[in-house]
């Protein structure tokens, strides 16, 4: 970032093609860093994060009417929107505590209601009167035994609560070795682009407050002063016409360490 004073006022601009070259300078040292943050994305999902696996069933929601409290509904298999807000409502009867825990004790696992709700999502299958009730935890095995508890406990706890409501099941739950999260992939690829992204935005804030003068350009932009002369570099230049000064220097050098003094200038 340039300061400028020209005409009394003061302002800031910003040199776009400084911040290019300290990218691209400095490019090999965010693609390094990169792959190092990665390689901690990689690990961290292969090895910290206990994968966890899902399973799921199927249930068909089998009303033509029933009745909840006073109130009666009358649902035909064409009104979607209702059949969707009847799972819904058989939803929330899963997710209730005393239903969690019925489920709990027939499947004999160690998890509190709590934990459990947690472990449990429902939602319609493709817009259907089939109900879709999936569990996930560190288990494959674990994972469609709640699973087929689940079918066996919900119809019995919708149909004590609503008359006339009853489920059939469509699809048990069979354990699906496949794990769900995490994905090592993903988490590769995030710490990659993590990496890219914070190296490269510490070398432009670096790019940004560097005030170091690089050429006679920047005096002429920044102070609006006149350049009296330019002091080459007359050991590293390319310019032939330097370089009889660089090999005279060197060979100066070589003569003058010599013998037994090793005196180099």
């Amino acid at each position: 970032m340039e300061k400028s004073e020209k005409n009394g006022s003061e302002y800031y601009a910003i040199d776009v093609l400084h911040i290019v070259k300290a990218l691209w300078k400095r490019a090999w040292l965010i693609i390094l860093l990169g792959l190092l943050v990665a390689g901690i994305g990689f690990s961290f999902s292969a090895f910290v994060i206990h994968p966890t696996y899902s399973s799921y069933i199927k249930l068909y929601v089998n009303n033509s009417s029933f009745s909840l409290g006073n109130t009666s509904f009358s649902i035909s298999s064409s009104e979607l929107t209702a059949a969707q807000s009847l799972v819904r409502t058989y939803g929330e009867i899963l997710g209730s505590r005393s239903t969690l825990e019925r489920v709990i004790d027939k499947a004999g696992v160690d998890y509190s209601w709590k934990e459990l709700s947690g472990m449990i999502r429902y939602a319609p299958s493709n817009d259907t009167e089939i109900m879709r009730v999936t569990v996930t935890c560190e288990n494959p095995y674990e994972a469609s035994k709640i699973a087929n508890t689940i079918a066996e406990v919900l119809p019995v706890r919708i149909s004590e609560i609503i008359d006339g409501a009853s489920m059939e099941v469509v699809d048990s739950a069979v354990p699906d070795l496949a794990k769900v999260s995490p994905s090592i992939t993903k988490y590769t690829i995030a710490g990659f682009m993590i990496g890219i992204l914070l190296s490269a935005g510490v070398i432009v804030i670096f790019a940004l407050m560097d005030d170091t003068i690089h050429d006679e350009e920047y005096i002429i932009r920044t102070y609006n002063y006149p350049i009296l002369g330019k002091v080459p570099n007359l050991l590293d230049t390319g310019n032939r016409s330097y370089s009889y000064y660089s090999q005279n220097k060197r060979n100066d050098a070589v003569t003058r360490s010599g013998g037994g003094n090793n005196e180099v200038v």
